[in-house]
């Protein structure tokens, strides 16, 4: 049976990832998704009303439509554009509901578009710590594999140069996820997010399992879920961030949602608001060109 990232063996405050295995704890947990995959047999989808975007549904389909075909401007005329969050918190999902998919409609093109993570890492081991328990660490590693995934998926060899999964099916996979967070990491559901957003779920599953963070054996791709967690949260904690959800702008702070509510987002908290955000990266991208 294909391994499963859902095998990656946890404790209840961190997830440490070594090559030991846990036998037992797997093998119960591996017939339970045996069982799963022989009922899984169709997918039903439900398309969720988003605030402030009527056209999300639109805005994340757009690749069969052509988009992802159009000439892309290079990184250096872009605009940074980063939010920085926890997969199983609920600012997180209200803050890509209100704000960043919204605004992602708008300016997808001009901006240079990065989702990290929040989380704890061990400077003693390769253990990572997240807040909401070993299932949003696995939640992370979905997400920022997904994004990191060569595309085409027969792409061939992997090479820095090869290009990666483009933004609007990332980000659609990542809100697919984090707007039912309750249910990560159901495999059935990650099952429905990928599809759903054309992100091929093997190369997916190799992924978030691969227990190493550089296997150097000739099967695996040079992809590993933990090395890209652990990298997303030293950045997240290099400058600073700890709430989730933080968005960033150009290197600076534009926004935060936190409690469920909006702090640091300027005067009258104008920040929060998707035009705002849209103007200032139309305003930023024509300071840059």
């Amino acid at each position: 049976m294909e391994k499963l990232a859902y095998d990656v063996p946890t404790t209840d405050t961190a997830v440490s990832f070594q090559t030991r295995r846990r036998h037992r704890v797997i093998a119960g947990l591996g017939r339970s998704l045996a069982t799963l995959l022989l009922c899984f047999c169709a997918y039903v989808w439900i398309n969720e009303t988003f605030p402030e975007s009527g056209s999300e549904n639109d805005f994340f389909h757009s690749a069969s439509t052509g988009l992802e075909s159009q000439p892309k401007l290079s990184d250096s005329q872009k605009v940074p554009l980063e939010a920085h969050v926890m997969s199983k918190c609920p600012d997180a999902r209200d803050c890509l509901r209100q704000l960043v998919v919204p605004a992602m409609e708008q300016v997808s093109d001009l901006v240079d578009f990065e989702l990290n993570f929040i989380a704890s890492v061990s400077n003693q081991s390769s253990a990572i710590e997240c807040k909401h328990g070993p299932e949003e660490c696995i939640g992370d590693i979905l997400i920022l594999c997904a994004a990191n995934l060569p595309f085409p998926p027969d792409a061939g060899e992997i090479t820095p140069d090869t290009p990666r999964t483009p933004t609007i099916r990332s980000l659609g996979f990542a809100t697919c996820l984090i707007s039912e967070y309750s249910r990560i990491p159901e495999r059935e559901f990650v099952e429905q997010c990928a599809l759903e957003h054309g992100i091929d779920f093997h190369s997916l599953n190799e992924c978030a399992s691969q227990q190493e963070d550089d296997p150097g054996d000739g099967q695996h791709p040079p992809l590993s879920g933990i090395a890209l967690l652990r990298k997303s949260a030293l950045h997240s904690a290099e400058l600073g961030v700890t709430t989730s959800c933080t968005v960033r702008v150009d290197d600076s702070v534009w926004c935060v949602r936190d409690d469920g509510s909006w702090k640091d987002c300027g005067k009258g908290e104008e920040n929060s608001k998707v035009s705002s955000l849209a103007e200032e990266v139309k305003k930023r991208y024509e300071g840059k060109n």
